[in-house]
């Protein structure tokens, strides 16, 4: 990942979250990062070492404050943008959008804490790559699309589901798919999630994402069974999702509707929800199991509840965060977690995936290391729908392992 040319500021209360958000800013490459625990020290940063370009900021517990500092800073031209580090009601998050617009300060959305990694590293990036881009690629009234834009893509199905196969690291064998979502603009092409995800977030629109993820992926995951191809589906999730009404009866009527039965559905529960209703959301996914839908717990490792939740929770699957994939050359300690994780997953009889392989030596290692099953782009990128059934058609037949870039890799080929 390159070096990100961006100055930050964690503005919280809490000693515990600043240390680790400047840990999670620092190997994402952000090349300044500065902490204050108040307004009297966030406006002494400013001062010191000029204008930042995002301020991470709680407004919870210091909310008063942060708002003190967003209106001094962002008055003087000291402040670019700000991600606020808590949930907000719509009320309040309606004031601060149109404070933030009067003052010029661009709302990046929300991320609650525990931060996790990839999601802080989403929307950094984003903003990053808008301020250096001369391009107008980003189809942003600010910096990510606007919800207008959001809500008109997802009504005219621009919005559509990709696929990236997940392996056996040792025979190449595809085992299922993970489904992520890209747009498909008519004028600026294919766009990252980067782009629309947050607003998606923002907007409260995760769920009308979610069941048209499911609409498309099931009809996937139908034509690919006819083909001869018994893959799994995933579909990424977050806790606050679950409490929304009539959230089971839409996933009984979409598997009933292409009369797919649920073990071959997994839902994929990121790490860093927050179970604001806890008893709600542990009960609905014990509906879902009951489905015989799969359970796995995304980006583990990257948050603080991960065994708390394995004891609790029926999870089917471990997806280990890409995190020490990047870290594993650079020391002792990521290579003890993946072991580790894999040790634990053993004694749980839970499978174990994980994620972010690019290079043919991190997959010789995760093999060494005693992993099994891997996402990345050394197995596959993700691709479309009439993509990835073609892509079976070429190099996985029925009852015969698959020809990938990975195998062809270890035979000397590429």
């Amino acid at each position: 990942m390159p070096a990100l040319s961006l100055r930050i500021l964690v503005l919280d209360a809490d000693p515990q979250r600043r240390i680790e958000a400047t840990d999670i800013l620092t190997r994402m490459g952000c090349r300044e990062v500065f902490v204050a625990a108040n307004c009297g020290q966030a406006l002494a940063v400013v001062e010191q070492v000029g204008a930042i370009d995002i301020a991470l900021c709680d407004m919870r517990d210091e909310g008063k404050d942060s708002l003190r500092f967003l209106q001094v800073a962002g008055a003087s031209g000291l402040l670019r943008s700000i991600i606020i580090t808590c949930s907000l009601s719509d009320e309040v998050k309606a004031i601060l959008t149109q404070l933030s617009n009067i003052l010029g300060v661009a709302y990046l959305g929300e991320i609650n804490k525990p931060f996790n990694y990839d999601l802080l590293a989403e929307t950094v990036i984003s903003y990053w790559e808008h301020l250096h881009s001369d391009s107008p690629a980003v189809p942003t009234d600010g910096v990510f699309a606007s919800e207008d834009d959001v809500r008109n893509a997802i009504a005219s199905k621009q919005i559509i589901s990709y696929f990236q196969p997940k392996f056996n690291l040792a025979t190449g064998q595809v085992l299922g798919v993970e489904v992520l979502a890209r747009w498909k603009h008519p004028e600026r092409g294919v766009l990252s999630p980067h782009f629309f995800l947050p607003t998606v977030r923002r907007c409260g629109l995760l769920n009308t994402l979610l069941f048209l993820q499911l609409q498309q992926g099931l009809s996937m995951q139908q034509q690919a069974l006819n083909r001869g191809y018994p893959i799994s589906i995933s579909f990424n999730l977050e806790a606050a999702q679950l409490t929304s009404s009539g959230f089971i009866e839409r996933v009984t009527q979409a598997l009933a509707a292409y009369e797919l039965p649920g073990e071959k559905v997994i839902f994929e529960l990121t790490e860093n929800g927050i179970l604001e209703d806890h008893v709600s959301c542990v009960e609905r996914l014990k509906q879902l199991s009951a489905m015989g839908c799969g359970i796995s717990i995304d980006d583990f490792g990257s948050g603080f509840s991960s065994l708390h939740r394995l004891c609790e929770l029926p999870f089917t699957e471990i997806k280990l965060d890409s995190e020490f994939v990047r870290e594993m050359n650079n020391g002792s300690k990521s290579r003890a977690i993946i072991r580790g994780t894999v040790a634990l997953g053993e004694a749980l009889s839970i499978p174990v995936i994980v994620e972010g392989i690019e290079t043919e030596e991190q997959r010789q290692s995760l093999v060494a290391m005693g992993v099994r099953l891997g996402q990345g782009y050394l197995c596959a990128r993700p691709m479309d729908c009439q993509s990835l059934l073609a892509w079976l058609d070429n190099h996985q037949a029925p009852g015969h392992p698959r020809k990938t870039r990975m195998n062809a890799k270890q035979e000397g080929v590429l």
